[in-house]
């Protein structure tokens, strides 16, 4: 079994990626959707996290040189301090806007000009908020060599952004992966799953119609 199908299952088992093609999510940006994700959950299962831990430090390693680790907050900033721990790597994380008291850093840690760094997430949807921590450290001097994140859905426009941007994204596991997980396990029928992919290749259309069956 890959690594990624490996945790594509471990997602599933532990309720960390919930599928409901009949009786949508509803997301924080309005939109409908089969699938929800919380991949905080797998910080509570201990061989999971050590799985995701080990994947990730694959990937850093064949990311080429890097100098440190930084990581979106909040939800990437336990497995990027685990990563850097793992690697002996400096660790930095990016807030999604400066605070507003204090010294109103955007960047907690220390990133030095020209340092080489991959930017951790948990998940990627759109791309839009990691991509803009990305233009941060950049802007900070560092040069992003590689978005690593535990999951995405791979979205189209995600794809897109990512490739405006120049910035590589790496991905223990992805859509296909889930997908292929829940129909093994026999969590989904084949309904289901057409419902799942019809949704991925078009997810603002898929939410829009779902609204109009309602």
């Amino acid at each position: 079994m890959t690594t990624a199908a490996e945790i594509a299952r471990d997602l599933l088992r532990i309720g960390a990626v919930s599928l409901r093609p009949d009786d949508p999510f509803t997301w924080a940006s309005g939109r409908l959707s089969p699938v929800y994700t919380d991949n905080r959950l797998i910080l509570s299962y201990p061989e999971v996290r050590s799985r995701v831990a080990d994947a990730f430090l694959q990937a850093l390693a064949e990311a080429g040189e890097v100098d440190a680790v930084s990581a979106t907050a909040t939800a990437g900033i336990p497995h990027g301090a685990l990563l850097a721990d793992r690697a002996g790597l400096p660790f930095s994380y990016v807030r999604s806007a400066a605070k507003g008291h204090g010294r109103q850093n955007r960047i907690e840690g220390r990133v030095e000009a020209g340092q080489r760094l991959v930017l951790v997430e948990d998940l990627v949807s759109t791309g839009g908020s990691v991509l803009s921590a990305a233009e941060a450290l950049r802007e900070a001097g560092a040069e992003v060599v590689a978005v690593l994140a535990v999951f995405t859905y791979g979205f189209p426009e995600a794809e897109r952004a990512f490739a405006e941007a120049g910035v590589p994204l790496v991905t223990l596991t992805d859509f296909t992966s889930l997908a292929d997980a829940a129909r093994q396990s026999g969590a989904l029928a084949d309904g289901a799953l057409t419902a799942l992919h019809d949704w991925r290749a078009d997810p603002t259309g898929w939410s829009e119609r779902r609204r109009g069956e309602g």
